[in-house]
């Protein structure tokens, strides 16, 4: 019998990439300190909403990721288990340039999950096979819930992965969110998954501002 899996994913918030032009990818920018503040807020708003859970917390261990977690780990007293599975995807010679650089020296169109942009970039379907060994970990697993800390592609990645689809679909199909957004998967003991909330960014905001749900 399969277990209830409670999985809330979390985009990392504002890094300094995200201001300066630079790529993301493999290169170890911290978080802005409005980003710090971000995942302050996510992390407090999580505490507030589920007080009795307790969580297995997953992270992606570059700065940006890792710092989202750690903030998050002392509000809910879980130390994250850093997984190089959960990094973003690999640009290769990109990596540490400005995204002026690389739209003026970009290798290949990635038209299909297969292609890299350069011949020592991982592509998306490249993500998904070093995603597919994790994921299938944390759903046979005795954890039933869950936190993952990773970045914008590699969670469009897993989205896809989650619903039971193939690695083609996203050829077709992109279940992706933005800086910030925290994600709700939920999977039934029958085997049933949903997706309860996608790249919600309210958790980003002050108690102030927070909606009530």
């Amino acid at each position: 019998m399969l277990l209830n899996k409670n999985i809330i994913t979390i985009q990392h918030p504002e890094s300094i990439h995200h201001t300066n032009g630079m790529i993301g990818s493999w290169t170890d920018w911290e978080l802005t300190e409005k980003g710090i503040i971000q995942a302050e807020n996510i992390a407090r708003h999580i505490k507030k909403e589920f007080q009795d859970m307790k969580y297995a917390m997953y992270s992606s261990p570059l700065k940006r990721t890792r710092q989202t977690a750690e903030i998050l780990g002392k509000e809910l007293r879980s130390n994250p288990d850093l997984r190089d599975a959960l990094k973003e995807r690999s640009l290769g010679k990109a990596i540490g340039k400005s995204v002026k650089w690389l739209k003026e020296n970009i290798e290949n169109e990635e038209k299909t999950i297969y292609d890299k942009c350069f011949s020592d970039a991982e592509s998306r379907f490249d993500v998904w096979n070093r995603l597919l060994p994790f994921y299938n970990e944390i759903m046979f697993n005795d954890n039933e819930n869950i936190i993952i800390v990773s970045h914008g592609d590699t969670l469009s990645v897993f989205n896809v992965m989650w619903l039971g689809l193939t690695p083609d679909m996203l050829n077709d199909i992109d279940l992706s969110g933005v800086s910030g957004g925290v994600s709700f998967l939920y999977q039934k003991s029958c085997g049933k998954k949903i997706i309860k909330r996608l790249s919600d960014t309210s958790y980003i905001l002050p108690f102030s501002l927070f909606p009530l749900l």
